[in-house]
């Protein structure tokens, strides 16, 4: 590229939009603790007391709140820089786009969950990511939905994430766009979504290594989603349902992707869509891959 391009090397990439990245010979380390500390320093709770969990269990917040209103462009410039931070942080995926939510009128109710998922922050700013240089295994994907989690319309929460290896490549969690009758329902439609990831992504994987596409296997918790995908006598039980989400059906004949049971203990994708206790947080965040970073070379 030097020899057809005027360009400079800088060598190995070390900081890149906020994020600092480490490559060792055992592999790559990814974290933001600069940012975070820098978000920190901006709300003014650098210095509070740290929290365990970024949210209470069992919180439900409401845009019809009675509490005093709250600066609405603070409270955005906060959940915005927040967002961000979730390029490398899973943990704080569920509660950050929980209280994005609330954007448009937010109350004094709503910044205090907002101060809850800082105060967490201030006590993990240096978790990152370690991906380990020739980690063995494929792409393995999870899928999750809380029903009806939503107070003001009654809309499920969408929570899926892919590993290559033992360590997370892509991740989301957010509300899902239209209501769904039961969990069955809601677990068959974040099943969908997470089969376009999964077929997106072999696809990207097969293109960079130059190797044929593989079968991704999806991890769902739910027997009566699984038996919806798979068999197709259940086809009266779902045919209220979007046409664009019985794209997984066609998907599974296809062999693209393959449906599997895993139990609700194992769910990885359940800290993407809802606020756990402290001891099942910790649990989660650790089969997340998360490890703290003692320094940028830690």
């Amino acid at each position: 590229m030097e020899e057809r391009f005027e360009m400079t090397d800088l060598g190995l990439l070390s900081y890149y939009l906020g994020i600092q990245v480490t490559q060792t010979h055992q592999g790559i380390k990814l974290q933001q603790t600069n940012y975070a500390d820098k978000i920190l320093v901006d709300a003014g709770l650098h210095d509070c007391n740290a929290t365990k969990f970024p949210m209470e269990p069992g919180l439900k917040l409401t845009k019809d709140d009675v509490s005093e209103e709250a600066d609405a462009t603070q409270f955005r410039k906060w959940v915005g820089c927040l967002r961000y931070l979730t390029h490398t942080r899973p943990d704080l995926s569920y509660s950050v786009g929980y209280v994005s939510r609330f954007m448009q009128a937010p109350r004094q109710i709503h910044v205090q969950a907002l101060k809850q998922i800082l105060r967490y922050l201030k006590g993990t700013t240096k978790l990152g990511l370690m991906y380990q240089r020739g980690a063995s295994g494929g792409l393995l994907g999870y899928s999750e939905s809380s029903f009806s989690a939503d107070r003001d319309d009654g809309k499920s929460t969408t929570g899926m994430i892919f590993f290559y290896g033992s360590r997370p490549i892509t991740w989301n969690s957010q509300k899902q766009a239209t209501v769904a009758l039961s969990s069955c329902e809601a677990e068959f439609m974040v099943a969908s979504t997470a089969a376009c990831q999964a077929i997106w992504l072999r696809g990207l994987l097969a293109e960079i290594t130059g190797k044929a596409e593989v079968q991704v296997e999806i991890l769902v918790d739910n027997k009566s989603a699984i038996a919806l995908i798979k068999i197709p006598v259940f086809h009266g039980r779902s045919k209220h349902i979007d046409t664009r989400y019985h794209f997984i059906r066609e998907s599974v004949e296809k062999e693209k992707i393959r449906i599997e049971y895993v139990c609700g203990e194992e769910q990885r994708a359940d800290i993407l869509t809802k606020a756990l206790p402290r001891l099942k947080f910790e649990e989660m965040k650790s089969k997340l891959g998360l490890k703290e970073m003692s320094s940028l070379g830690g």
